[in-house]
C-alpha cells in the first residue's frame, strides 16, 4: 500500500465522473473539509486486512506528534503500478475506515472509482508532507532490504547552514531572504518527502521534444529514449568521459550483476542505502548492480600497487545501474530505476591526500556542470558527516564552503551511520521544489578493507588505502532533468527555452519558402553539416509560418527561411533563438559562430534524416 500523507489547512473535492464501472454510489457535489489529514491511497497486490490496520496504527500514532485527529481517506491509484483489482482495493479501503472510526479518528472518505476534481491548501511545516509503503509481512520476507536502508528511515540527525566566512547556525535561525533554492533544499531534505503531487514540468517536455517517454513494456522507471533523446544522453556521456579522461582517470567496464552471497559484497549491501532488483540463476541469488562500486573494488583488489601511484584514479560510465526505487516516488528522469551513472572512485594514502584529491575534484564537478551550462545558482550544495569529523576537521570542511562560495546545507550525525564519514553533493532544485543529487564526492573508510584492497608503503608494508566514491555529473538522465526543468522555469520567466547549443538536436533547420527551394534548401543544408553542425531542411507540404512554428516547439537554435532573395544574396536571415532576432549573416560567419559556442565539446551528427519529410514522429 502506498499512502501520500498531507496535513492540510483544507480540501475540497467533488466526484466528477465514473472511472470505474464498479465505482460507488456517490453524488456529484463538492464538500469541504478542514484541518485534515488526507491520506491519498493507493492499494496494491498482495495487501491484506493486516496492511489496513497498520497503515491506520502509523497514520494515528503521528497524528499524536500532530495533535490531529481528523483524517480523510482518499483513493488515488496514480501512486502505484502494481494496483489491486478494485473489488479487492474497495473492500481494504473500507478496512482501514472501519479500523480508523474503531481507534477514535474522525473518519472521512472520498468515493472509490471516480474521477474528482480536488483542491487542497498543505500546511508549510516540515512534517506536512509525508509518503508512506506498507507491506505485508510476507512480502518484507521476500524482499532483502540493505541494513543501511532500514537504519536511513530511522536515523537521526541536525541540520544546519554553514556560512563561507565558518559560521553554522540552525536552519531555523538562518536569514534566506537571498537564498531561495538553499531554503528550499533544507525543507525538501528535513521532510523527506520524495512523491511528487503532480506530475513535473520536464516529463512533458521530454515527451514534446522527442526525447524519451514511459516503456510501458518493461518495469516502471526503465525508459525509452527516441534517436533525439539518445544523442543528447550520449553527448553527456562522451562530455563526462573526456572530462575523466583529462583527469586522470583509468576507464574500466564491469559486469551489471553479482552474487548476493559473495561475502564482501553482500557485507556492503548492508552499508548502502538502496533497493536491489533480484534476479535467479541456477543455484545462486544475483542482484543488479546499483553503482559501479563493486565491480571497481573487485577490480582493483587483484592489482599490484605502491604508494608512488596514488591517487590511483578509475572511472566507469554504467549503462546501466539499477535501483528499486519506490513506485510513488519515480518521476520521469528525476527518479529512475534504471539509470547511467559516471562513477569514479579514487584510492588515496592517507586523509591529507584525500582532501587535496577531494578539492580538485569539488572543482571538476562545478566544470562537468559548467558545460552542461547549469550555473552556480542552479543548484545548491550539501554536506553531511558526523559531529566527530566535523570536529576534527573543521578547517577542511568549511574550505569546501569556501570553494562553493556561497553558503551550504549542513547534516549532521551524532556517529558514523553509514560506510563514508562525508559526503556531499550538488543539489538541483525544480519547479515543484524537489531537490535532486547531480555530482557528488564521498571519504569511504570501510570499503577498502572489506574488500581486502591494499597498497604498498614507503616501507614495504600493506596498508589499506581511504577511497573517494564520486559521480561528476550524476546520473545522465538526471541531469537532462535538470536542463528540461531550468528551461522550463526560464520560460515562466518570461525567457525563451532552450537547450545549450552543443546539446541540441539540430542546431540549424533550413525552410524553403516553396518546394521551388527545396534543392537549395539541401545544398545549404549539406554545406553547413560537413562543418560538423548538425542541419536539416523542412520539405514537407506545409506552409512556411507552420514551419517556422514546429522550429520553434523543437527549441532550435537557428532557423533559415530561404527563398529566391536569399539565393541571389550573400546574406542569410538567421533566425536566433537565444536572442530572438533575425540576424543577416554569412553561412560562413554563422558556421564560424556556432564551431566557436561548440568548442571543445564532442559532436555526434543528426540521429534523424537530413529531410523532415523522411522522419516518422514519436509520441510520448
Amino acid at each position: 500500500m502506498r499512502i501520500l500523507q498531507l496535513h492540510s489547512n483544507y480540501i475540497r473535492y467533488k466526484p466528477i465522473e465514473k472511472e470505474i464501472k464498479t465505482a460507488e454510489q456517490a453524488k456529484k457535489i463538492e464538500r469541504r473539509i478542514n484541518e485534515v489529514v488526507v491520506l491519498f491511497t493507493a492499494v496494491e497486490e498482495g495487501d491484506d486486512n493486516a496492511v489496513a490496520a497498520q497503515a491506520i496504527e502509523e497514520v494515528r500514532d503521528f497524528l499524536m506528534k500532530l495533535k490531529v485527529n481528523k483524517i480523510l481517506i482518499y483513493p488515488y491509484a496514480h501512486l502505484s503500478s502494481h494496483l489491486a483489482k478494485p473489488a479487492a482495493a474497495l473492500k481494504l479501503v473500507k478496512a482501514m475506515e472501519k479500523y480508523a472510526k474503531n481507534n477514535g479518528l474522525e473518519t472521512y472518505r472520498a468515493p472509490f472509482g471516480w474521477n474528482k476534481q480536488f483542491t487542497i491548501s498543505v500546511k508549510g511545516h516540515p512534517l506536512a508532507e509525508q509518503a508512506r509503503t506498507i507491506s505485508s509481512r510476507e512480502k518484507e520476507k521476500e524482499e532483502k532490504i540493505s541494513e543501511a536502508l532500514k537504519a536511513e528511515e530511522k536515523i537521526k540527525s541536525e541540520w544546519y547552514i554553514l556560512r563561507t566566512d565558518g559560521n553554522i547556525v540552525q536552519v531555523g535561525d538562518f536569514d534566506f531572504r537571498h537564498y531561495e533554492n538553499l531554503e528550499k533544499l533544507a525543507k525538501y531534505e528535513i521532510s523527506k518527502e520524495r512523491v511528487s503531487q503532480q506530475m513535473p514540468p520536464h516529463i512533458m517536455l521530454m515527451k514534446k521534444l522527442e526525447l524519451a517517454d514511459y516503456e510501458p513494456g518493461s518495469d516502471p522507471g526503465n525508459l525509452r529514449w527516441y534517436p533525439k533523446g539518445r544523442l543528447v544522453k550520449s553527448l553527456i556521456e562522451q562530455f563526462v568521459t573526456k572530462i575523466m579522461q583529462e583527469y586522470g582517470a583509468m576507464e574500466v567496464e564491469t559486469p551489471v550483476m553479482y552474487d548476493f552471497n559473495h561475502p564482501s559484497l553482500s557485507d556492503y549491501l548492508d552499508r548502502f542505502p538502496a533497493r536491489q532488483y533480484i534476479i535467479k540463476s541456477e543455484d545462486k541469488d544475483l542482484f543488479l548492480r546499483f553503482a559501479a562500486c563493486f565491480g571497481q573494488f573487485l577490480l582493483i583488489r587483484d592489482a599490484q600497487f605502491s604508494y608512488r601511484q596514488l591517487p590511483l584514479r578509475i572511472y566507469e560510465l554504467t549503462r546501466y545501474s539499477f535501483r528499486r526505487e519506490k513506485s510513488g516516488e519515480i518521476a520521469g528522469l528525476r527518479r529512475q530505476r534504471a539509470f547511467t551513472m559516471p562513477d569514479c572512485h579514487a584510492l588515496c594514502s592517507n586523509l591529507e591526500q584525500v582532501k587535496k584529491e577531494f578539492a580538485i575534484r569539488l572543482e571538476l564537478c562545478m566544470k562537468v556542470l559548467e558545460g552542461f551550462e547549469l550555473k552556480k545558482e542552479d543548484y545548491e550544495l550539501a554536506i553531511r558527516f558526523s559531529k566527530d569529523f566535523y570536529n576534527e576537521n573543521l578547517e577542511f570542511i568549511i574550505s569546501l564552503v569556501k570553494r562553493f562560495g556561497k553558503p551550504v546545507l549542513i547534516e549532521m550525525f551524532k556517529e558514523k551511520a553509514f560506510y563514508w564519514v562525508l559526503k556531499w553533493e550538488f543539489n538541483f532544485v525544480d519547479n515543484q521544489d524537489k531537490a535532486s543529487a547531480l555530482s557528488t564526492d564521498q571519504i569511504d573508510v570501510e570499503n577498502a578493507v572489506r574488500y581486502s584492497i591494499t597498497y604498498i608503503d614507503e616501507n614495504g608494508e600493506k596498508q589499506h588505502p581511504l577511497i573517494l566514491h564520486c559521480s561528476p555529473s550524476g546520473g545522465v538522465e538526471r541531469c537532462i532533468y535538470a536542463l528540461l526543468e531550468k528551461a522550463y522555469k526560464e520560460q515562466k520567466m518570461g525567457e525563451v527555452p532552450i537547450l545549450p547549443l552543443w546539446l541540441s538536436p539540430t542546431q540549424v533547420r533550413i525552410i524553403p519558402v516553396s518546394d521551388k527551394f527545396s534543392r537549395d534548401a539541401e545544398r545549404i543544408t549539406k554545406s553547413i553539416s560537413k562543418n560538423s553542425i548538425r542541419a536539416d531542411f523542412d520539405d514537407r507540404p506545409l506552409t512556411m509560418q507552420k514551419k517556422i512554428r514546429e522550429a520553434e516547439t523543437e527549441w532550435i537554435n537557428y532557423v533559415i527561411v530561404i527563398g529566391q532573395k536569399e539565393i541571389n544574396s550573400i546574406n542569410l536571415p538567421v533566425r536566433d533563438r537565444l536572442t530572438g532576432k533575425i540576424r543577416k549573416m554569412k553561412l560562413q560567419e554563422l558556421i564560424d559562430e556556432i564551431l566557436r559556442k561548440t568548442k571543445d565539446k564532442p559532436f555526434s551528427p543528426l540521429p534523424l534524416p537530413q529531410r523532415l519529410s523522411q522522419r516518422p514522429q514519436f509520441h510520448g
